[in-house]
């Protein structure tokens, strides 16, 4: 049990990391926007942050569920990730990790919706909302990318619920959305000063995740490789 808790508040810190990153967390301020400035009641604008971050959730699950599904589904492949998982996981967790402390840097193609289109989907309401955030999921940018295939999916596919952790971290990549529409709501202000604390955890986060991951991988492939 303690296993199974500790490996969905994983998926949801990774979301929360993959949110605040920079490239992310301008997705979701536009999201934000495109929400808020199409409602006449502010309010709706909390209800329709939450579908955001559902339709985000779907989509991670979607991903996940093709790929995992589809490497399962393939007993050589299957068999091969039973056998030779822990070993990929140590080198990987490690590259990770020097990617978020910025000693390594790659490049990723960004699919991108544009704001027109941000603004049309946003005026069609919860339902908008929703395909907005299913549509910026698939906008993966280099850390979300890190963080979702090279962390998240092999967590997933050495977990008992390989499908409920992708919720976890869509609900995780959808916070900021959903904190910074409640408190637009009551102040227009107060909303750049909670942007800036995102800024300002994204770094220590950044550190902290990839220094976290170095020393996991380390001892994965110390265990798993050397010592096998």
């Amino acid at each position: 049990m303690t296993a199974i808790i500790i490996s969905f508040f994983t998926a949801f810190w990774l979301g929360i990391l993959t949110s605040i990153s920079p490239c992310p967390l301008a997705t979701n301020i536009a999201a934000t926007g495109f929400i808020s400035k199409t409602l006449d009641n502010p309010k709706r604008s909390i209800y329709s942050s939450i579908f955001y971050v559902l339709g985000r959730s779907i989509a991670y699950i979607a991903v996940a569920a093709l790929i995992i599904g589809g490497l399962l589904s393939i007993p050589s492949v299957s068999m091969f990730l039973q056998k030779y998982l822990n070993k990929i996981l140590g080198p990987l967790l490690i590259l990770v990790g020097m990617y978020l402390l910025g000693l390594i840097h790659f490049s990723f193609y960004n699919f991108s919706v544009g704001a027109e289109q941000g603004e049309k989907l946003a005026k069609k309401g919860f339902l908008g909302a929703f395909s907005l955030g299913f549509l910026f999921a698939l906008s993966f940018c280099p850390v979300s990318a890190a963080l979702f295939f090279g962390s998240l999916i092999p967590l997933a596919v050495s977990s008992k619920f390989p499908f409920l952790l992708p919720l976890f971290y869509g609900i995780g990549t959808g916070i900021p959305v959903v904190i910074v529409a409640i408190v637009f709501v009551y102040s227009a202000t107060f909303t750049f000063r909670i942007l800036k604390i995102f800024k300002n955890v994204e770094k220590v986060g950044s550190i902290f995740t990839g220094l976290l991951f170095v020393f996991i991988g380390i001892y994965f492939s110390i265990n798993y490789i050397f010592l096998a």
